[in-house]
Formats: C-alpha cells, sequence, structure tokens
C-alpha cells in the first residue's frame, strides 16, 4: 500500500510541475507579443512627431527675421516700443475725442428737446394748469339800498334797536318780487335761517358763494341743482327775524373762500 501511496504522490508532483511550465510558457509569450506591439507603436509616434517638425520648420526669411529680432539693439527695442506706445497714446485721445463729441451732440439734442418742452409746458416741466373761469356777477334785484355793507363799521338796527355791523346789502323791493341767480352755479343749501329767514344759498366757481335772505318763497330751485345766471331762485318776503322792523327788501351776501366780500365790487344794484 506504500508503494502505491508513493507512486500517486509522484504522479501528482510531475503533474504540477508541468502544469506550472505550461503556464509560464504562456505567460512569457504574452509578455512577448505586448512588448512588440509597444515597440511599434513607439516607432509609430515617432514617425508622427518627425513629420510634424518637419512642416513647422521656419523657412529662411523666417529665420531671418527671428535673428533680425534678436540682434536689435535696447535703444532700437526701446524706439519701437515708444513709437507703438505714442501710435496707441494717438488713437486713444482721438476715440476720446470721437466720444466727447458724441456725448456733446447727445447733449445738447436732449437740453434742446427738454427745453421746447418746457416751453410748451410753460417753462416750469408742470403741466399747465386750466385758468379759472372769469365769472360776471349780475344784481340779484334793482333797487335803492337801504343797508350797504358795513364789516368794520356799525349801522342801527330798528328791530334790535342797537348798532351792529353788517356783511350785506339789504336791497328795497316790493313784496313778492322775483329774485334771480347772480351768476351761474349749484344751489348749495336751502334753509330757514333764525336770523336772516328763508334763505337760498349758491356755490359758483372760484371759491364764490352768493346768499339771497329775507325771502318769501324758493319753491323754484332744489338743492344740487345746476342754474343760469338769471334762473329766478325766489319772491322777496320779510321772514328775517333781525331785520322784520325794515321795509320789505332782499338780504343780500358774497363771500370769497368763505370770507365776506363787498358785493358792491362785483355789481351795481
Amino acid at each position: 500500500m506504500g508503494v502505491h501511496f508513493r507512486e500517486n504522490e509522484e504522479k501528482i508532483t510531475l503533474g504540477m510541475i508541468i502544469a506550472g511550465v505550461f503556464i509560464i510558457a504562456i505567460l512569457a509569450t504574452i509578455l512577448i507579443v505586448y512588448l512588440v506591439n509597444t515597440n511599434s507603436e513607439s516607432q509609430e509616434d515617432l514617425a508622427v512627431q518627425e513629420e510634424v517638425i518637419g512642416e513647422v520648420e521656419p523657412t529662411e526669411d523666417e529665420s531671418e527675421a527671428v535673428s533680425i529680432d534678436i540682434g536689435k539693439s535696447v535703444n532700437e527695442a526701446a524706439n519701437e516700443l515708444s513709437n507703438t506706445t505714442t501710435t496707441t497714446n494717438a488713437t486713444n485721445s482721438t476715440n476720446t475725442t470721437k466720444n466727447r463729441n458724441t456725448n456733446n451732440t447727445t447733449s445738447s439734442t436732449k437740453n434742446t428737446t427738454n427745453t421746447t418742452t418746457n416751453s410748451a409746458s410753460g417753462s416750469t416741466g408742470e403741466t399747465p394748469k386750466e385758468e379759472s373761469k372769469e365769472i360776471k356777477f349780475a344784481a340779484p334785484i334793482k333797487g335803492e339800498v337801504l343797508r350797504d355793507f358795513t364789516p368794520d363799521s356799525l349801522v342801527y338796527s330798528e328791530t334790535l334797536q342797537e348798532w351792529v355791523t353788517h356783511n350785506g346789502v339789504d336791497i328795497k323791493a316790493d313784496k313778492t318780487s322775483v329774485v334771480t341767480a347772480a351768476a351761474e352755479g349749484t344751489v348749495y343749501a336751502i334753509k330757514t335761517d333764525p336770523r336772516y329767514g328763508l334763505t337760498v344759498i349758491v356755490e359758483h366757481d372760484g371759491g364764490y358763494k352768493t346768499v339771497y335772505a329775507n325771502l318769501l318763497t324758493a319753491e323754484y330751485v332744489v338743492e344740487g341743482e345746476q342754474i343760469e345766471s338769471g334762473q329766478t331762485i325766489g319772491t322777496v318776503g320779510n321772514s328775517a327775524t333781525f331785520e322784520i322792523a325794515d321795509d320789505y327788501h332782499l338780504h343780500f351776501e358774497m363771500l370769497k373762500d368763505d370770507e365776506y366780500v363787498d358785493p358792491n365790487n362785483y355789481m351795481t344794484f
């Protein structure tokens, strides 16, 4: 049995040796093939490099130009640099002048446009405002002035039995005489005033208001109505408790921006 075991061991050993030799042979073959291919590629690359070098090899003229450049003195190089700088500066100066001229032309055009626009809009740059329409006032009734406009002085009141100021004009008229609007406007209010009785207030452009008091009737207009100059507002009465002792008359007042003004400056009674 021991003899058979040794024979088998020798066979296994021999087989392993043969297999190892075979593997080494294969590896050697692979290595040889690899080296051959690498050498071939290196030769091809070398050939390509030589070909490229041959293509870019400078001509005789180019070689002379390179030699001339290398042979220039320091002064020659400095002169050329100075000339180049001068040329560049001249070009830049020309461009700067052109730009300035262009900017000046553009600015002049803009200024001209702005001047024209300002002139068209009143030289202030603001949108011109519409001028307020001139208002012409006419006496709401013709007659004798019983009591004039005296806001800064005193007049005697027969009704109150005392001296008082008077912010309107009292125009004598028969009872039921027609009272008309002094100018076009809007009926601001119709009311019974505790002092001046039945009163109509008309609002006009320009901040003006006219007041018609001591009326008998005022059914010809309504609040908010747009009325024309000369349109009937009411009739003369005697409803003003502060002036009841006087003859029949129209108590008429004018205001500008809520300040009393003299009606005599706007109309003739």
